[in-house]
């Protein structure tokens, strides 16, 4: 079985859910940990605007902070040019980030209520953006709502798929599909995936329905090799912004690690440091989480 990479999200879109400030210590501990836990890719900050989306008014002391292992790719994400600007400048100081994210969203009503634009100015954005990055960042787009939007319902795969190719003709190699509302069916999975020719598609699901994990195998036995999830299953839209009610949150972590594990898929991650890091998680926002490992354990199956 074809090893995965998984990047670890709670830092980042699992605590754009927040109201509360965790302060910038807690978020490096938290950021370090999941690194030395063996995940390639950590979703780091957002260089939002902080009147906007508070949580991440740190973005640039938190990273200044941050212990770095070699290999890893902390990320951050950009909601324009002059976000990218401020990656740039990080960047130079020595501190930046190494990636960086572009979102659009897969429909014209999600993107004026969600990013405040049609959908033809966040492309031109997201041209302007990756034009400024200059090639020094690796690029992640992120098609919001791919699999079923809250304000227009079905969304087309030709649709998807020709997204997915304008970001590739942006130099966007790396693309995350995202069901941002926990609509997607392991078929829905299978069939959209199976028009991806090229790149590097990302599976990018919310488990609001209890299907997260279900909708991940379908995307490993579509060719997917790349995954989001995030500890506790936190995250999954902005403090203010609310697509419904109950968990609305990402895949959590602890239950995919153990999952891939127990099919015998590689994840990288220290399976004896999982469960105490989800608790740690748990310990940072004082409250339990989703994670169903948190509280079973791992499989007992993969130690004999």
């Amino acid at each position: 079985m074809d090893a995965v990479t998984l990047c670890e999200c709670f830092a980042r879109d699992g605590l754009q859910h927040e109201a509360a400030f965790v302060p910038t210590t807690a978020k490096r501990a938290l950021i370090e940990r999941f690194a030395r836990l063996g995940f390639p890719r950590v979703e780091a900050t957002s260089y939002s605007n902080p009147e906007v989306v508070p949580q991440f008014a740190d973005a640039s002391e938190l990273l200044k902070s941050l212990e770095r292992k070699p290999g890893v790719y902390y990320k951050a994400t950009c909601a324009n040019v002059r976000a990218v600007e401020r990656a740039l400048a990080d960047l130079d100081a020595g501190y930046g980030a190494n990636e960086i994210s572009l979102l659009v969203s897969a429909t014209e009503s999600h993107s004026q209520r969600n990013l405040n634009r049609s959908r033809a100015e966040q492309w031109q954005n997201i041209a302007d953006m990756a034009r400024a990055a200059k090639g020094r960042f690796r690029l992640i787009g992120t098609l919001s709502v791919a699999f079923g939007c809250p304000f227009e319902g079905r969304v087309d795969p030709g649709a998807v798929v020709a997204d997915f190719e304008k970001f590739r003709s942006l130099g966007v190699e790396h693309v995350a599909l995202g069901d941002t509302i926990g609509t997607a069916t392991p078929i829905a999975v299978r069939e959209m995936f199976a028009r991806i020719k090229g790149g590097t598609p990302i599976a990018h699901f919310h488990d609001t329905r209890g299907t997260g994990l279900v909708n991940y195998v379908a995307a490993y036995e579509a060719g997917v090799r790349w995954f989001d999830s995030a500890f506790g299953g936190v995250g999954g839209h902005p403090a203010k912004v609310k697509y419904g009610e109950g968990h609305t949150g990402n895949v959590c972590t602890e239950d995919l690690v153990n999952l891939f594990e127990s099919m015998g898929i590689a994840t990288g991650v220290d399976l004896d440091g999982l469960t105490a890091t989800a608790e740690l998680c748990e310990r940072t926002l004082g409250r339990e989480l989703h994670g169903r490992v948190t509280r079973s354990g791992l499989n007992p199956l993969l130690s004999a």
